[in-house]
C-alpha cells in the first residue's frame, strides 16, 4: 500500500506557428477520487496570456502550484512550444525569492554544465522536437504547505500560409484547476477582416465559456471555464478538460503597397498584394523511386502527385522525373498541362515501383536541364525533389551534389527539398535549398503523408510575383529584401533599422515581375505617422527585428563558408544575447536553490522523431537496477551504474537525418549523478578487465574460428535464392552499382564486423536467427560500448553510462564519442567511424543491424561492414566477377535492416567468401573483439 505517495507532472506541448498545448498529470499509488476537494499537489491557478502585436506573438505562460502536504515534493515543469519561437524568459518564485535563467553563449553554458555534472547534479533541461514541438522542462522541490510560481516566455513571429494565421491553444490540465484562464489579445492595424474560433473546447457544453470580441483593429478571446464544466463537456471527465481551442484570422491589406510600422528607430513592412493575376509555372518534380520508398510511402506519393497534377492550371508546364540508380523521364520536355497529358501523367505515376539506389545528383541536374530548356518569359520555375535517403550512388558526396546544383541552377529559379521520414540526411537537402532560394521540409512517415506532400505543393501552386526586390531610403541593418517568389496567400515581411533621422518621410519601393509587366509599388509616410505603438508595447518592433534577424542568419550560416560563415554566426550570437533568445547559439542557465541542480537549456534544430516515450520514475528504478546486466564493465562498474544513477531523459535533435555529427548537431542530455565523488581514472581503468569478462560471459568472444578456405571463383557452387533455416543473409551496396550483392552467414557465429587500425577502432557482433544479438565496440584505449536488443552500456574509461532503448530521445558526449539515441536508433560517432544501430523486431524477436555513414577514406577498412567500395561486373549467364574470381550468382531478395523502413531489396545471391575474398571475419580472441 502506498499512502500520500503522488508524482505531478505539468506539461505544456505546442505546435506549428503560434501553438499552445497544456496538459499535466498527476500519479498516485492509491488515492480517490479528488475532483471536488483540493489534492495534496495542486495546480490552483493556470493561466497562458498570448499577445499578438501585428503578427509578433509574445506569450506568458505561468502555473501556481500548492504543496499541501506536510513534507516536500518535487514538482516537475514541463512545457513543449512552438519549433519557430525563442524561449526569452524563464523565472521561478519559491517563498518570495525568484530564480531567473541567464541566456549565455552555448559553450559557456557548456562549461557550467559540466561542472554541475561532475559536482553530481542534474544538469540538463532539455528540449526534445516533434513535428513541430520543442520541449522545455525543469523541476524544484517545494517545502511542505509552499507554493511555486513558474513563469516561461517566448516569443515568435506568426507566418501567413494559405491567407491566414493560426493559433491553436490545447488545454489538458488533467485535473480541474479552480483559476483555469486563457487569454488572446491581437491587435492588427489597421483592422482584422476576419476572426474565426473552432476547435473541440468551442463545443456547446462549452460554448458559455469562450467569448470573442472585436472593436476596430483590436480583438480579444478568452476561456473562462468554471470547474464544474471543466468535467462535463464531451472532452472532459474527472480529470478535467482535454481539448483545444484554434483561433484563425488574417489582416486588412487596404493598400497594395503593404503596411508600414515605425517604433523607437525600428520599422518593419509586410507586403501581401492579393489583387494580381497568378503566373503560369514551370514546375518538375523529381521523386526517389528507390528501394527505401517502398510499401506506405510510394503509395501516398503517388496518392499525393494525382492530387497535386489534378491541380496544374492549362497554362502551367511540367515535367516528372522518377529515380534511383538510374533516372527516368515522363517526357523529356516540359509539356502543358492540358486534360490529355494530365491523364497520360496520371497513368505514368501510377506505375511507379521501387527499386534500386539513389542517385540525387544525377536526377536533380534533369530537372534543372528541363527548366532550363524551356525558358518562357511571365512565368515561374519551380524544381520540386522528394526523396526518402541520402546519395549512395553516381556522385554521391554532398558537397560535391551541392555545388553542382548551384552552378545548374545559378540562381534562376528555387529548389524545394522534401524529405521523408528519419533516414533522409535532412541537412544536405536544407543547405542545397537555401542555396537555391528554396527551403527543406520534413515529410513525415504517417498516415497523412499524403496530405503533407500536398500542403506543401499549395503553399507553391500559385506564383504571383517574381524578382521581388525591396529599397529603403534612410534604413540600414534590413532584414531580406530579395525574394524569387511571392506566392499568393504567404507574406513578405522586412524589418530594419531607420539610420537617417533627417528625412521628414520614411519611404520603401518594391520593384518586382508579374504575369503582364515589370511593377512597382511605391509607399510614403510622415515620420510622425509611423509612431502609432502603445508604450507598453514600444519595443515590441525592435524584438521582431531582432527575432527575424537572427533566423535569417541562422539559415545564412548554413548555406556560407568561411569568414562570412562566422560573421553571420557572430551578429546571430551577439543578437541573442543582447535580446536573452535562447538559440543554437546560445543556451539558458537556471540556477535553483542551494542543494538544488543547476540545469541548462539547449535551442535543438529540426529532426527528431515526434513519438516518444515519457520518462518515469518506474523507468528510473529499471535504469538503475541492472543487477545482473551490467553493460559489460565488470563488478565494479556495475557498482558504479547503479550508485551514480546515469539517467539520460529528453533530448534535442538537429538538422539531419541520421543525424550527422559533422555538421555539428547534436542532442542535449540530462545526467543525474549523485554527489559521491567520482572515480579517479587509474581506479576507472582498473574495470576494464572487467568488461572483457562481462563480454565473455555473453558470448561476444570465443575461442578461434578456423579461417574459411577461399577457393577461385570457378571452383565455388551456385548459390541458392532462398537462405538456410540457420542462415542471415546480408546485404551489401557500393557506390556506382546498379545492383546489391547479398549473402548469407550461419546464425550464433561471432563476426568481426568492422575494424580500422589506423584508429583503434573495432566493432564485433553475434549473430542470432534474426540479427545481432549483441555488438561491441572498442576505441582508443579506454572507450567501451555493448548493445544487446535491452539497453546499451558506456564505459569511457572515467564513467559509465546505461541507456534504455525505448527511453526518450538522449545524447551524450565525451572525447572523440558521440552517442544519440532516439526511440529504437542508436547513432555513435568514434573518431572518423560512423554507425547507426537500428533495433528491428521480426517474429517476436528484437534484434540489432549496424548501418555505416561514414568511415576513413583510403584506409585499409576490415570486416563484414567494411566493403563499401566493393566493385563487381555483371557477365552474361548471371556470373559476378570480382577482381579475377567470377561466381554464378541468383537474382533473390533481401530485408534491409540497415534503414528503420526495412524494405525488401533484390540483390545477387553469391557466397560469403566470394564478397569477403578471403578476409577472416570471425572474432578469434577478447583481443580482436575489444582491442
Amino acid at each position: 500500500m502506498c499512502l500520500n505517495s503522488f508524482s505531478w507532472v505539468w506539461i505544456i506541448m505546442a505546435q506549428a506557428t503560434g501553438i499552445v498545448t497544456l496538459f499535466g498529470f498527476l500519479l498516485c499509488c492509491a488515492a480517490p477520487s479528488q475532483t471536488n476537494k483540493e489534492r495534496d499537489v495542486d495546480i490552483y491557478s493556470f493561466h497562458i496570456n498570448s499577445t499578438v502585436t501585428s503578427r509578433y506573438a509574445i506569450t506568458v505562460i505561468t502555473s501556481r502550484v500548492a504543496n499541501r502536504l506536510n513534507e516536500s515534493k518535487e514538482v516537475h515543469f514541463q512545457v513543449k512550444i512552438p519549433k519557430n519561437a525563442f524561449i526569452s524568459k524563464f523565472r521561478m518564485t519559491i517563498e518570495g525569492k525568484t530564480y531567473d535563467g541567464v541566456v549565455k553563449e552555448k559553450e559557456v553554458a557548456q562549461q557550467q554544465y559540466s561542472q554541475a555534472v561532475s559536482r553530481g547534479e542534474s544538469a540538463g533541461m532539455v528540449s526534445s522536437v516533434g513535428r513541430t514541438l520543442e520541449e522545455f522542462k525543469t523541476s524544484v522541490t517545494v517545502a511542505a504547505f509552499s507554493k511555486v510560481t513558474f513563469e516561461l516566455t517566448y516569443e515568435e513571429l506568426l507566418q501567413r500560409q494559405h491567407g491566414k494565421y493560426q493559433l491553436l491553444i490545447n488545454a489538458q490540465p488533467m485535473q480541474p484547476v479552480a483559476d483555469f484562464k486563457i487569454d488572446v489579445y491581437i491587435e492588427e492595424s489597421p483592422g482584422i477582416s476576419f476572426l474565426e474560433v473552432k476547435g473541440e473546447l468551442n463545443t456547446n457544453e462549452l460554448v458559455s465559456a469562450v467569448t470573442t470580441s472585436r472593436a476596430g483593429d483590436k480583438a480579444w478571446v478568452s476561456f473562462y471555464p468554471t470547474r464544474e464544466q471543466q468535467t462535463k463537456c464531451d472532452v472532459c471527465g474527472e480529470n478535467g478538460l482535454n481539448g483545444d481551442l484554434l483561433i484563425i484570422y488574417d489582416a486588412e491589406r487596404p493598400k497594395p503597397s503593404g503596411e508600414l510600422k515605425a517604433s523607437d528607430g525600428y520599422f518593419v513592412h509586410y507586403f501581401a498584394p492579393t489583387d494580381i493575376q497568378r503566373l503560369p509555372k514551370n514546375v518538375v518534380f523529381v521523386i526517389d523511386r528507390s528501394g527505401s520508398m517502398s510499401g506506405r510511402k510510394i503509395e501516398q506519393t503517388r496518392l499525393a502527385m494525382l492530387k497535386i497534377l489534378g491541380d496544374l492550371a492549362e497554362d502551367d508546364y511540367f515535367g516528372l522525373i522518377i529515380f534511383d540508380s538510374q533516372v527516368e523521364v515522363w517526357k523529356p520536355e516540359l509539356h502543358q498541362a492540358t486534360e490529355r497529358n494530365l491523364k497520360r501523367a496520371k497513368d505514368f505515376v501510377r506505375m511507379i515501383e521501387v527499386r534500386g539506389a539513389t542517385d540525387i545528383n544525377a536526377a536533380v541536374l534533369k530537372g534543372v536541364e528541363m527548366i532550363n530548356k524551356h525558358p518562357r518569359e511571365r512565368s515561374a520555375s519551380i524544381l520540386i525533389l522528394l526523396t526518402d535517403g541520402a546519395p549512395n550512388t553516381g556522385v554521391s558526396d554532398p558537397t560535391r551534389i551541392q555545388a553542382n546544383v548551384k552552378e545548374a541552377t545559378g540562381g534562376k529559379f528555387p529548389l524545394y527539398c522534401l524529405g521523408f521520414g528519419f533516414d533522409v540526411n535532412f541537412g544536405f537537402l536544407n543547405k542545397m535549398a537555401l542555396e537555391n532560394n528554396g527551403l527543406a521540409r520534413r515529410i513525415y512517415e504517417d498516415s497523412d503523408a499524403d496530405l503533407q506532400l500536398q500542403g506543401f505543393y499549395e503553399s507553391v501552386a500559385t506564383p504571383l510575383l517574381t524578382d521581388v526586390q525591396l529599397n529603403y531610403a534612410g534604413a540600414g541593418n534590413l532584414t531580406q529584401t530579395r525574394f524569387s517568389h511571392y506566392y499568393n496567400g504567404s507574406e513578405i515581411v522586412v524589418a530594419g533599422q531607420i539610420t537617417d533621422n533627417s528625412l521628414d518621410t520614411f519611404q520603401t519601393e518594391i520593384i518586382a515581375i508579374s504575369k503582364n509587366s515589370e511593377v512597382t509599388y511605391q509607399y510614403s509616410m510622415f515620420r510622425k505617422g509611423l509612431a502609432g505603438v502603445l508604450p507598453q508595447r514600444e519595443n515590441s518592433i525592435q524584438r521582431l527585428w531582432a527575432y527575424l534577424t537572427v533566423k535569417q542568419l541562422l539559415e545564412k550560416e548554413v548555406a556560407l563558408t568561411g569568414q562570412e560563415k562566422e560573421a553571420a554566426r557572430e551578429e546571430a550570437l551577439n543578437l541573442s544575447l543582447k535580446y536573452k533568445f535562447v538559440t543554437p547559439l546560445t543556451s539558458m542557465v537556471v540556477t535553483k536553490p542551494q542543494g538544488e541542480d543547476t540545469q541548462v537549456a539547449h535551442k535543438p534544430k529540426e529532426g527528431e522523431k515526434a513519438k516518444q516515450r515519457q520518462h518515469s520514475p518506474a523507468s528510473d528504478r529499471r535504469l538503475n537496477s541492472r543487477k545482473s546486466k551490467c553493460g559489460g564493465f565488470g563488478r565494479a562498474a556495475c557498482r558504479s551504474f547503479r550508485h551514480q544513477g546515469v539517467m539520460l531523459l529528453a533530448s534535442s535533435v538537429s538538422g539531419s537525418d541520421p543525424i550527422h555529427l559533422s555538421d555539428g548537431v547534436f542532442n542535449s542530455q540530462v545526467h543525474r549523478v549523485s554527489p559521491k565523488r567520482r572515480r579517479t581514472k587509474a581506479h576507472a581503468r582498473k574495470s576494464s578487465p572487467s568488461a572483457k569478462a562481462r563480454l565473455r560471459t555473453s558470448g561476444l568472444s570465443s575461442p578461434p574460428v578456423k579461417k574459411p578456405h577461399v577457393r577461385k571463383a570457378s571452383q565455388l557452387p551456385p548459390s541458392t535464392a532462398t537462405p538456410p533455416v540457420n542462415d542471415v543473409r546480408f546485404l551489401m551496396s557500393a557506390p556506382g552499382q546498379p545492383k546489391p550483392l547479398c549473402f548469407d552467414l550461419p546464425v550464433a557465429s561471432k563476426l568481426r564486423l568492422l575494424m580500422d587500425p589506423s584508429s583503434d577502432f573495432s566493432m564485433n557482433g553475434m549473430l542470432s536467427s534474426k540479427g545481432f544479438r549483441h555488438i561491441a565496440l572498442h576505441y582508443k584505449t579506454d572507450h567501451y560500448l555493448v548493445l544487446s536488443t535491452s539497453d546499451i552500456h558506456y564505459y569511457d574509461g572515467l564513467n559509465n553510462v546505461t541507456f534504455l532503448w525505448g527511453q526518450k530521445p538522449t545524447n551524450h558526449e565525451t572525447d572523440g564519442v558521440a552517442l544519440i539515441l532516439r526511440n529504437d536508433e542508436m547513432d555513435v560517432t568514434m573518431g572518423a567511424m560512423r554507425v547507426v544501430f537500428f533495433r528491428h523486431k521480426k517474429d517476436g524477436e528484437m534484434f540489432l543491424w549496424p548501418a555505416v555513414q561514414q568511415q576513413p577514406k583510403n584506409v585499409n577498412i576490415q570486416g563484414i561492414f567494411g566493403k563499401n567500395n566493393l566493385k563487381y561486373e555483371e557477365l552474361q549467364g548471371s556470373v559476378i566477377k570480382i577482381k579475377d574470381q567470377e561466381v554464378k550468382a541468383t537474382w533473390s531478395t533481401a530485408t534491409d535492416y540497415r534503414r528503420s523502413s526495412a524494405p525488401v531489396l533484390g540483390c545477387w545471391l553469391v557466397p560469403y567468401m566470394f564478397v569477403l575474398q578471403g578476409e577472416r571475419v570471425d572474432a578469434v580472441s577478447d583481443t580482436d573483439l575489444l582491442s
